[in-house]
This record gives C-alpha cells, sequence and structure tokens, in this order.
C-alpha cells in the first residue's frame, strides 16, 4: 500500500505587514499554500495512493469567509473521484471549538472525533488508523493514553498533533513522550504541529513532516510531505518538496570588502547552491550583512546603499526569481577604537562615553527609556523583526549602544578632510 503523510497546511494564512515592502510578490506569497495543497493532490493522484492522512492545522484559523474551506473541499473532491480516502484530525488552529463556520465534506473523508480516540479499520489494505482531534486550541493533555491499543495483524498507524515534549518555536500542545508512544505498539505515528521535517524514531517510524508551504522567513528550506510505501511490513519512505514558496536566511561576511560589485558577487555565489535543482520556484530571501568593512562608513554616509546592492545583485541571478525579503546590517567600521578612546576630539569623547555606560547599566538603562521610551515595543514585528530589541533587557540595550556608535562613529570619519 501507499498513502500520504502531510500536517500543517495553513490554508490562507495571512501574510502579516508584507505590504510595507516595495515591490514584494503579494499575489504568489497569498497563493503559496494553496498551490502547495494542489501539488499534493497532483502526487496523490499520480501515484496513485490509498490514502491521505492530515494530521492537523488545515487552517491558519477561523475562516473570514466560506472560501478558504470551499477550495479545501474542492480538493478533496478530486480525491473523492479518483476513491483515495482521506484521514485527519484537527489541531490548535483549526480545533473544533476554533472554526466556526463549516461545511460538509465529501464521503471519502473521515475526520477524527475530539470526545475521544478510535479506530478506522481497512481490512483490505491491512491497516488500523487510530486518531483523536482537538477540541478546542489550548489542548494541554496527553492524548495518547486514550489512543485504542494496536490491532493485531494489521499497520497500525496513529494520527496525532502533538508538541510532544517540547520543540523550540512551538507552542506546547498535547503533550506526549516518545516512550509513551512506542508503549502503543503502533507501526506509524504520524505527527503534526512541529513546522520543519523531522524524523523522531526509525522503528516504530515517529515522524514530523513539517508544513507544506514555509510561509515567512523563520520557516525556511524546502516544505512538502511525506510518501509512504508499505510491503509485507516493511516502510520505505520519501520526502516530496512541493513548496512554491521557497524561504531563505543568507548570512554574509563582508569583511575587508571595498566596494559594492564585491558584495554583489559574493552574495551571488552565497546563494546559488541553494538554487539547484528549484529554479521553478520563487525564493524569498533575508540577508544578513556581518563583519569589518569600510562599506560600513559608506552605508553611515548613505543609508541604504548595501540594501539597493544586494538587490541589484538579485536581479543579475538569471537561474530563478529571487525576492529579497530584507537585508539586515550587523556591520563594524574598521576603526581602531583603542587609539580613538585616547584622542581629545569629538570621537574620542563619544567613545569614553559609551565605554561608562556600557560599565553602568542603571544609567544605560535611564538613558535609553528616556530617548527611546516605548518606541522600540511599539514597534510592528515587520519593521523590527522578530527578535524585537527590549529596553528592559541589558544584552539589547549594549547592543543597540554599540550600534549607534559604529554608526556616528563612521559618520565622523567620513566627515573627516
Amino acid at each position: 500500500m501507499r498513502f500520504i503523510h502531510a500536517a500543517d497546511l495553513h490554508l490562507d494564512s495571512p501574510l502579516r505587514g508584507l505590504t510595507r515592502y516595495a515591490g514584494a510578490p503579494l499575489e504568489r506569497l497569498r497563493t503559496a499554500t494553496r498551490g502547495a495543497l494542489e501539488r499534493l493532490i497532483d502526487l496523490a493522484l499520480a501515484e496513485p495512493v490509498d490514502f491521505v492522512l492530515l494530521a492537523g492545522d488545515i487552517y491558519d484559523g477561523d475562516w473570514q469567509d466560506f472560501h478558504t474551506g470551499l477550495f479545501f473541499r474542492e480538493q478533496l473532491v478530486r480525491l473523492d473521484r479518483a476513491g483515495i480516502r482521506v484521514f485527519m484530525v484537527q489541531g490548535n488552529h483549526d480545533a473544533q471549538g476554533v472554526i466556526s463556520r463549516q461545511l460538509t465534506l465529501p464521503p471519502n473523508v473521515m475526520v477524527f472525533k475530539s470526545r475521544g480516540a478510535h479506530t478506522e479499520r481497512l481490512d483490505a489494505l491491512g491497516v488500523a488508523i487510530h486518531g483523536r482531534s482537538f477540541r478546542e486550541r489550548a489542548e494541554d493533555a496527553d492524548l495518547v493514553p486514550s489512543y485504542p491499543e494496536a490491532v493485531p495483524g494489521l499497520f497500525n498507524i496513529g494520527l496525532l498533533h502533538t508538541s510532544l515534549s517540547g520543540r523550540p518555536g512551538h507552542d506546547t500542545y498535547a503533550p506526549t513522550t516518545v516512550d509513551t508512544l512506542v508503549a502503543k505498539g503502533y507501526d506509524y505515528w504520524a505527527l503534526g504541529h512541529v513546522h520543519c521535517r523531522e524524523q523522531v524514531l526509525e522503528t516504530p517510524r515517529i515522524l514530523y513532516p513539517g508544513n507544506l508551504q514555509g510561509r515567512h522567513a523563520n520557516e525556511t528550506g524546502t516544505k512538502g510531505c511525506e510518501l509512504v510505501r508499505v510491503e509485507a511490513g516493511h516502510i520505505a519512505a520519501e520526502f516530496v518538496p512541493l513548496d512554491l514558496v521557497r524561504w531563505h536566511r543568507l548570512t554574509l561576511d563582508l569583511t575587508g570588502m571595498e566596494g559594492l560589485e564585491s558584495v554583489g558577487a559574493a552574495f551571488r555565489e552565497a546563494l546559488a547552491p541553494r538554487l539547484a535543482g528549484a529554479g521553478d520556484l520563487l525564493h524569498a530571501v533575508r540577508v544578513t550583512l556581518t563583519g569589518c568593512t569600510g562599506l560600513y562608513a559608506l552605508e553611515a554616509d548613505r543609508p541604504g546603499t548595501l540594501d539597493a546592492a544586494i538587490r541589484a545583485a538579485a536581479q543579475d541571478v538569471a537561474a530563478a526569481e529571487v525576492w529579497i525579503e530584507q537585508v539586515r546590517l550587523d556591520l563594524t567600521p574598521p576603526l581602531d577604537r583603542d587609539r580613538i578612546a585616547r584622542r581629545e576630539d569629538a570621537m574620542g569623547e563619544l567613545v569614553r562615553l559609551v565605554d561608562a555606560l556600557h560599565a553602568d547599566p542603571a544609567a544605560l538603562a535611564e538613558l535609553a527609556q528616556a530617548q527611546l521610551g516605548g518606541l522600540l515595543n511599539a514597534l510592528p514585528p515587520e519593521v523590527t523583526g522578530e527578535e524585537v530589541p527590549r529596553l528592559d533587557r541589558g544584552a539589547d540595550l549594549h547592543e543597540l549602544l554599540r550600534a549607534a556608535e559604529a554608526t556616528v562613529l563612521a559618520r565622523l570619519a567620513g566627515a573627516q578632510p
């Protein structure tokens, strides 16, 4: 038999803040989750598989209208016409208490209820599928003890939306342990909730396929589903990419670089391996420029120069369509700070003042609060990124002070004859 294991479709997930980026390919980004689902259905029909497993978070939350639900239903009808069944559980984003609008799904679809786990037997295939949905978004109980025992003589699959014992970047829902899963005696645990593909255990096979489509710069790399073949109890599986937009984070060290041409060439060279074999996708890239370079002074004098250089370099990439989502700067100027600190001029006074503030956290916090107030905390994430600096966190204040000093020093140095 053959089946597909997918999870976390997050259909029509909202695009937060992308309209702020001039030239953002909004339509490509808006329709990417739908396109990935269409590719999933195409794969199921092409194989063809015996059934499809969807391990929760089909939707990103309650629908604004019925269009999202109708699109999902339309894709399921394609499977129904081919005689392919679908088994799904609801997770934290699409729990029964979250989705207020309802549509009757086609007869090939079985949604596991939330009041308790139960089993669907496919005797012709020798399969038993066990599952349970979330009733509400905040499911903090371990659901696995409620799952039925394995059916002897059948290939047993557990369908579950869970954080297991916790995963970075993911809220804790339906927590459980690997030992608890193994104790059930199932052959395959089809998990959902974690957006990065992760094979937790080989035997029994416990796996997160990740989400079908990355939605922002924190969901990088190839996204897709698991195509599983079972013969005489032996499992052979492969990951199948389905994404239409692929997100990347690229860090580029500019140490020693002096010309913008070098920056563009280095960017294209670093990006090239990520484009190999994926020329038909839109590649969304967040770039962080690091290192000690004389280009800092150019950027300080003409803000936006390095951002424009990276975007220009992306335009010259012929192998694929590349969109620069954001360019972040973490640069330092090539200045002898110790020597500057001994000078009796504005630059020396600045360095000594910064050193005094670094040595006096209370004074630094007072200055930051007086100058910035609640400004940073009020800025939306699309402006500051996910790592918003906080005025009540010492490490953030020291980082802001260091960046401010470097910028002022670079401008002062550039203003000198």
